[in-house]
């Protein structure tokens, strides 16, 4: 039994030497500068952030309910942090750096062209998501990440009421 005891340990032991190895390769083949730029841009999360939860709290206290993390139009790949679905309201809240905030946005120290670049096509795109929801029927709240969630709250809960107010589109449907 005292034997087997070692083997495991060695089998352990190895299994964690291999662990380390692998993920120094993984490290080493990485994009990005370095280890702690790595670690930095890994904990960069897309849900579930300070300030979502935030924002969420606020609004649930006011009694509202809504899908998390979901796509308003399923065919568009585009996700909402918020989306009242009947409604039809989609609630996206924009980072600061991420967004280009123009009270907070920092510019990037390390690789600024790559950075400025991706902040630029982030703008675009939320332009044109912003342009096809409403399209097709969606309101569209967008709250940065540096605001009040209560004041954001009550933006969002206002576009819920404004568009229940509206109420189904009516417009005329095809006949054949």
């Amino acid at each position: 039994m005292a034997g087997s005891t070692g083997a495991a340990s060695g089998a352990g032991r190895a299994n964690r030497a291999a662990e380390k190895t692998e993920r120094a390769e993984r490290s080493a083949a990485s994009w990005a500068s370095s280890d702690g730029s790595r670690a930095s841009m890994r904990a960069n999360r897309s849900r579930d952030t300070g300030p979502e939860l935030a924002l969420r709290r606020a609004v649930h206290s006011r009694g509202m309910r809504y899908r998390v993390a979901a796509r308003p139009i399923k065919e568009l790949r585009r996700t909402a942090d918020l989306v009242f679905t009947r409604a039809k309201v989609a609630v996206f809240l924009d980072g600061c750096f991420w967004h280009g905030c123009p009270e907070h946005h920092t510019v990037a120290v390390r690789n600024g062209a790559y950075w400025a670049a991706k902040v630029e096509r982030n703008r675009t795109r939320d332009l044109d998501t912003n342009q096809r929801l409403t399209e097709a029927g969606w309101a569209v709240v967008r709250v940065w990440e540096h605001e009040d969630p209560v004041e954001a709250a009550a933006r969002v809960e206002a576009a819920v009421s404004a568009a229940r107010r509206k109420g189904p589109d009516r417009s005329p449907k095809a006949t054949d």
